[in-house]
């Protein structure tokens, strides 16, 4: 006998006139700043974004079955959207199909992930990419983000400048507040070194 399966949670979620999907709750850093790891847990506005398993393809086209309405779909939920890249990408496509732009939220670790540049695969997929630069410099973005490479912070800025080539819209973002976080530093290594616009964001909300 087949078991069923239980559904995934919440994977669609509207925050004004957007709405985001939340493909897994797992991540590439353990960031000190996330609500997962300060004890607050996968809550966003009046959403709790626990997923009891992976959703599928199928899953998420039900959430997204009605976009009348919404000015764009986001890829943001708990975790990091193109640990499940293959996903994301016919996800992508089928927003695309429906007449709605895609905006990425990303850590921008997806080449250290995968091991290749797949930056390629977002043109035509993806309309506006966000990217948590979260730092000035590595030693910071190592302290605060934790990731499980040294060299994490080269690829997450080289993964900014390549996707340049294939996004139409490229944004940095950091978290204000935190830390030795500099963020006029952060907007300078932004606009100027990496030739994108730059975004300063609150630590409490999805945007």
């Amino acid at each position: 006998m087949t078991r069923q399966k239980g559904p995934p949670g919440r994977v669609v979620y509207p925050i004004g006139n957007r709405l985001y999907v939340n493909l897994t709750n797992g991540c590439s850093l353990k960031c000190s700043f996330c609500f997962k790891n300060t004890g607050q847990g996968p809550q966003v506005d009046d959403y709790d974004l626990t997923l009891e398993r992976q959703p599928s393809p199928t899953d998420i086209r039900k959430g997204l079955a009605d976009l009348e309405g919404y000015e764009e779909v986001v890829f943001c939920g708990f975790g990091e959207p193109t640990l499940r890249l293959p996903t994301m990408l016919e996800i992508a496509e089928f927003i695309q199909r429906k007449g709605k732009p895609v905006r990425l939220n990303t850590d921008g670790l997806a080449n250290r992930v995968f091991r290749r540049d797949v930056t390629p695969q977002l043109a035509g997929r993806v309309d506006r990419v966000s990217v948590s630069l979260n730092a000035q410099d590595a030693e910071t973005y190592n302290r605060l983000c934790r990731p499980p490479w040294p060299d994490a912070f080269d690829y997450l800025q080289d993964f900014i400048r390549k996707a340049r080539e294939h996004v139409e819209q490229v944004t940095a973002t950091a978290v204000e507040g935190l830390e030795g976080v500099d963020i006029e530093a952060c907007r300078r290594l932004a606009e100027e070194e990496l030739g994108v616009e730059f975004r300063p964001r609150q630590l409490d909300r999805v945007g």
